[in-house]
């Protein structure tokens, strides 16, 4: 089946675009919005409304397949490609990469979706949101093709040997950790709840104490208000590098740190998003490295996830092959093509590393639903509730999609 036609739909995204660079600086908050002037090129104002591309692929039988555009909140900064605003991409796509793809046939999406990952226009790569919105539209197109879902042609184009099931869904809670944990145990999250732990003084507390009330807090809520006596979540705490910054990055330290925490969430196994920030890549994969190998020397079953420093399929392959944290976070839209997210999470599991296809809160509807058939099709260990940061609407996109997968493919089998 072949490509008549690529149309372009601006759209807005599930959260914001936020300017890292005057955050950092001191930006504060006032309700929803930052006070202050942005500081990072691109940027209207220090938090302005996410957008995207819909990529609409026309085919020779007239059906269309789509994907959508879309680039993490933090855009612009520690070294990612510029703001993405679609007034000034749209014409990109609609333009030379149209000029590129009408014609071609869509059956085969691992050899189109390379060819576009490496594509360049005027000598430069495409934008990493680009290179995500038409690879998911291509993934979509080969599927109408073929008739079948998308999980179905990444297992068949990338031999994955992977039995579609269910993957766990793992849900950010934001600043509202309190209610949204909630919601999240009345929806029965696989993993939950994310805390964007990202002060210290603030949120960690000066001795880690608040960190550890919730934990607790945690604990008790999930064993109070469980219904079913079999629902064990996994907590999953993002801590943006805030314990190493309390304890001097001390590998002991924040062993025994974590010890602690252990303690505070039985029953329930614990993972740890991101627990120091050393500033570097290769710093960061030793000081995860180290960090492993000292708990479990120690015989603490937390599990450390990588997050800081590890944004590209080098990065996902340099941190994994050093057991650099039990788990990788996949980031989806820093990944650029999702044939690189596919092949991030093929080698995660070859090395016997967690592989958590994440991404951003900063997503749309369609790039989340096609990140549920990449996570079933390759065996995640774990795939992000996306977008927003509200809990129900991206554990119904995720959970949703899913049973359709496999509602189809089990009756075609």
């Amino acid at each position: 089946m072949k490509i008549v036609d690529i149309i372009c739909a601006e759209g807005k995204t599930g959260f914001y675009f936020d300017d890292q660079k005057a955050i950092k600086q001191g930006a504060k908050h006032d309700g929803m919005f930052y006070l202050g002037e942005p500081k990072t090129e691109g940027f209207s104002a220090v938090r302005q409304a996410g957008e995207s591309i819909s990529v609409m692929i026309v085919l020779d039988d007239g059906q269309v397949a789509h994907g959508d555009c879309a680039a993490v909140q933090y855009s612009g900064a520690g070294g990612r490609d510029p703001l993405f605003l679609a007034k000034d991409f749209i014409p990109v796509i609609e333009g030379e990469i149209r000029e590129k793809l009408v014609g071609r046939e869509t059956t085969n999406f691992k050899e189109l979706a390379e060819e576009v990952d490496k594509m360049e226009i005027g000598g430069k790569k495409l934008h990493t949101a680009i290179r995500y919105g038409l690879t998911q539209a291509l993934l979509d197109a080969a599927a109408k093709a073929k008739k079948v879902t998308m999980a179905e042609v990444i297992k068949e184009e990338y031999n994955t040997g992977i039995e579609l099931k269910r993957i766990p869904i793992f849900t950010q809670s934001g600043d509202d950790r309190y209610t949204n944990a909630d919601k999240m145990i009345i929806k029965e999250a696989d993993v939950l709840p994310h805390g964007l732990f990202n002060n210290v003084e603030e949120k960690l507390g000066l001795k880690g104490e608040k960190l550890i009330e919730y934990v607790e807090w945690l604990r008790d809520r999930v064993l109070k208000f469980r219904v079913n006596e079999d629902y064990n979540p996994i907590f999953h705490i993002d801590v943006y590098g805030t314990i190493g910054e309390l304890l001097n990055d001390d590998t002991k330290a924040m062993t025994e740190y974590l010890g602690k925490l252990e303690e505070a969430a039985k029953p329930f196994k614990l993972r740890i998003e991101g627990p120091m920030d050393v500033g570097a890549r290769t710093a960061q994969m030793e000081a995860m490295r180290d960090l492993r190998a000292s708990l479990e020397d120690a015989g603490i079953g937390v599990e450390l996830v990588a997050d800081e420093w590890c944004n590209t399929l080098e990065d996902v392959k340099y941190f994994a092959e050093n057991k650099a944290g039990h788990m990788i976070q996949v980031k989806t839209p820093d990944l650029g093509g999702i044939n690189n997210s596919i092949e991030a999470i093929m080698f995660c599991n070859e090395i016997g590393v967690g592989a958590y296809l994440g991404g951003t809160c900063n997503e749309t509807s369609r790039s989340a639903e096609i990140c549920a058939n990449i996570a079933m099709a390759c065996g995640a260990t774990q795939v992000l509730a996306k977008p927003g940061m509200g809990v129900d609407e991206g554990i119904m996109i995720i959970n949703n999609e899913m049973n359709r997968v496999l509602a189809l493919s089990k009756k075609r089998a």
